[in-house]
């Protein structure tokens, strides 16, 4: 029994994304869409990511066949409780959150058991230093890696799993390379590709503002090198806020390990340490994945 209809709660450069590549790689069926703003949920349908702006998100999500959350952590958790308890076993939620142990943990209690709706984590390794569905992109996931999780042992209802083996060929058609991780392997690889990368640059551009407040001659001699390291520090705070609390210990065991790299670093700048500190670092660009 194919997805014939989906509803998108969270229209913003996520969901509006996903709704884009559903679209531009050949899904036929309705896409319902429901933003907690407006605003957002009207850029999303004037660009066709949605093809129906949902007045009320719980009847959108009875009325689908598939439920993609595409909010901050905690938003997907908040719709995960409610959504269990007015959902059908035929019916599937999945998401596309940075963090995987904290819904997971819930998703036990709620979902994947006879009689309850079946529950796919998601998490698209795709994204952008800015947010909204004025920014969404069809060809966001193109290249990317999607990771999936596995919630304990599911017990999901047939059709149920059938839309869940759907989904997944969705996102091969996106262009992304699917990857099966535990959820507290994923939190911790994430914590060190996505969340460290995220902090130190909020950290250093936070820095640089208080240091040199509208300098002009610091952006102009910056180039390259302070655009990239500064590039997520234009990121949301609403969305990192959700990561920081729910992935808190990975998270803060990866920026002691940098603090500790980084004084070494500062201990080393006139000894020998320094070019075997260069030469480990160039080992990584080198080794191929």
């Amino acid at each position: 029994m194919p997805i014939e209809r989906i509803a998108i709660l969270g229209t913003g450069l996520i969901g509006a994304s996903v709704g884009l590549a559903l679209r531009s790689h050949g899904f036929k069926g309705e896409i319902l869409g429901w933003d907690r703003d407006p605003e957002q949920l009207a850029i999303a349908a004037e660009r066709g990511a949605i093809t129906k702006a949902a007045d009320d998100p719980v009847t959108a999500a009875q009325q689908s066949d598939l439920v993609v959350l595409a909010g901050p952590v905690f938003s997907i958790l908040g719709w995960m409780e409610h959504l269990s308890s007015v959902l059908q076993p035929h019916q599937l939620v999945t998401d596309v959150g940075s963090v995987k142990n904290a819904l997971c943990s819930r998703a036990q209690m709620w979902f994947n058991q006879p009689g309850q709706p079946a529950f796919l984590p998601g998490h698209p390794m795709a994204g952008k230093e800015v947010s909204g569905a004025a920014n969404a992109d069809g060809k966001l996931f193109d290249g990317a890696v999607w990771i999936f999780t596995q919630c304990g042992s599911p017990h999901l209802n047939p059709v149920a799993r059938e839309h869940a083996e759907e989904w997944r060929a969705w996102v091969k058609r996106f262009g992304c390379r699917v990857l099966d991780l535990d959820p507290q392997r994923h939190d911790e690889l994430c914590a060190w590709v996505s969340h460290l990368p995220q902090f130190v640059s909020t950290a250093m551009s936070a820095l640089l503002e208080d240091l040199f407040p509208g300098d002009a001659d610091l952006r102009a001699i910056g180039g390259r090198a302070l655009r990239e390291m500064t590039r997520l520090g234009a990121s949301p705070y609403s969305m990192w806020r959700d990561i920081a609390h729910t992935n808190t210990d990975a998270v803060a065991d990866a920026l002691f390990a940098l603090e500790q790299r980084i004084a070494h670093l500062r201990e080393n700048l006139r000894t020998p340490e320094l070019r075997d500190e260069f030469e480990r670092a160039n080992e990584f660009r080198l080794t191929k994945s």
